[in-house]
């Protein structure tokens, strides 16, 4: 059986919605009729006149198998159904039907619009490459694969959506990435029944092991460097067309204060820089509910020199100290989402100025003390040490539960507040696989990948915490041996 030319027309403009950009160019050939048929907002007219058109008159044989094998066009695919055709319409191709010929050609002729590429805005830095990921999916692959030239890499295609199909890349190294973790990650794609996923950190969300944390699972990154990395490492990535950052999974507690940048500075120097970062997260979650503990429960344990300033700053203070850090703390938040909401100039201008007028306005009104306002201004510089956006953002809410703590139980509180959150964090899993590792489970062999950094003769095996098919990177001896051998 085969379908009219106006039937099939008709009802595929029906599924279309009869679109007004909804477009059919009509050819007759060799004594047929053959309708060019998509959306005219979506597709290269250059293409479709030089490419589609122009080669279909030039034809003496006009047929779907004839043109499939000669049409000078990359992506070809055949259509059976008009929902088929419909379906290819709306992703930008051009579907050529002739008269009596069920089955039907879709040519990929898509103009898509993407930005050029660019330097990464969430992910600065100083040393290394400065390119990042786009919202093209087929930009982003083709970035990959000249970081990655390995022949085990791996990029499968699954789509999800049951309304707004997305097209995904489920991307790793063959004999490298731990099967057990590559099966998981397609089996909690295929099993998402949504009608649409809007970016990719809305994708990381419905992919966590534990959705009520307010811990970060899975790291997303803009940088094609650090998912090079991450992937001969024996992690997963995870690219989802229009969106620029790409999800690595599995990945632990300590990926999140990890930068590529730690790679190219020399080992002493990013030890150092690690245990900075490290240091500063602590004293964002610690050094207000500290203040407020010590002042309402223990102004023992301060020397008599500092407790005589502090008792001074706040003699003009009517609040509590836990009111007090609260409403500073609070006014810290605003100044931040209003700066991150604002032009980039304006905003700028906003943080600092607003900053210095709102804090020094507060201690002249008597609302706070001059040592609070040092003690929250460190604390949000100690939030700002974390290299991934999220953790960042988690870091900043520990903190009022744990000053919450301080006021109620002092010292004993925050001992309670850090013992819930390391039971917390010790429950946490990514991808199956222990958040707080190498820590625990402990292995002292992949301590090098997370906490500190060594010499790059140290790193000849892959983390274990990854469980890579193949562990070893390089033998430093045989290299040695080899230089040796040489001279």
């Amino acid at each position: 059986m085969w379908f009219t030319k106006k039937n099939r027309v008709d009802d595929v403009a029906k599924l279309l919605a009869h679109s007004p950009d909804f477009m059919c160019r009509r050819i007759r050939c060799q004594g047929k009729i053959v309708n060019v048929l998509f959306l005219s907002n979506l597709i290269n007219h250059d293409h479709l006149q030089q490419n589609v058109l122009a080669f279909i008159h030039e034809q003496k044989n006009i047929s779907i198998d004839e043109l499939a094998r000669c049409l000078p066009i990359g992506a070809i695919r055949i259509c059976e159904t008009e929902k088929e055709m419909a379906s290819a319409i709306r992703d930008g191709w051009a579907v050529i039907s002739i008269e009596k010929e069920k089955r039907t050609l879709a040519v990929n002729i898509a103009e898509k619009v993407e930005r050029s590429l660019e330097k990464a805005e969430t992910e600065s830095l100083v040393l290394g490459p400065k390119i990042s990921f786009t919202e093209s999916i087929d930009t982003n692959i083709r970035i990959l694969r000249q970081n990655i030239t390995d022949k085990h890499l791996v990029t499968e295609k699954v789509e999800i959506g049951e309304r707004n199909k997305l097209e995904v890349r489920v991307v790793y190294i063959q004999d490298i990435a731990d099967e057990t973790n590559v099966q998981t990650v397609k089996q909690r794609l295929s099993e998402l029944r949504i009608d649409e996923v809007i970016d990719s950190s809305v994708l990381a969300q419905l992919l966590d092991d534990h959705a009520y944390t307010i811990f970060p699972q899975y790291l997303l990154t803009e940088l094609p460097d650090r998912l090079a990395y991450s992937l001969m490492r024996g992690r997963i990535g995870i690219f989802v067309d229009r969106s620029p950052t790409v999800i690595v999974c599995p990945t632990t507690f300590f990926s999140f204060f990890e930068t590529t940048e730690d790679i190219y500075l020399r080992w002493t120097m990013s030890t150092i820089l690690r245990a900075v970062r490290m240091l500063g997260i602590f004293a964002s979650i610690f050094l207000s509910p500290l203040y407020v503990a010590v002042i309402t429960y223990h102004y023992e344990v301060i020397p008599s020199a500092l407790l005589l300033t502090i008792g001074e700053s706040r003699s003009r203070v009517p609040f509590p100290p836990v009111i007090e850090a609260l409403f500073l703390e609070f006014m810290i938040e605003l100044l931040r989402e209003a700066g991150a909401r604002l032009p980039t100039k304006v905003g700028q201008t906003m943080g600092i100025v607003g900053g210095i007028v709102l804090g020094q306005a507060a201690v002249d009104a008597g609302f706070t003390s001059n040592v609070l306002i040092i003690i929250v201004a460190l604390s949000a510089l100690g939030s700002f040490t974390a290299p991934s956006y999220e953790m960042g953002a988690t870091i900043r809410i520990l903190r009022f539960p744990i000053i919450l703590l301080a006021a109620l139980w002092g010292l004993i509180g925050i001992f309670i507040g850090v013992s819930l959150l390391l039971i917390h964090l010790l429950k946490l899993t990514s991808l199956g696989r222990p958040y707080l590792s190498p820590v625990y489970p402990f292995r002292f062999a992949d301590i090098k990948y997370s906490l500190i950094r060594l010499p790059i003769k140290f790193y000849g095996e892959r983390p274990k915490t990854n469980r890579p098919k193949n562990s070893r990177r390089f033998s430093w001896r045989e290299a040695m041996k080899r230089k040796d051998l040489d001279e």
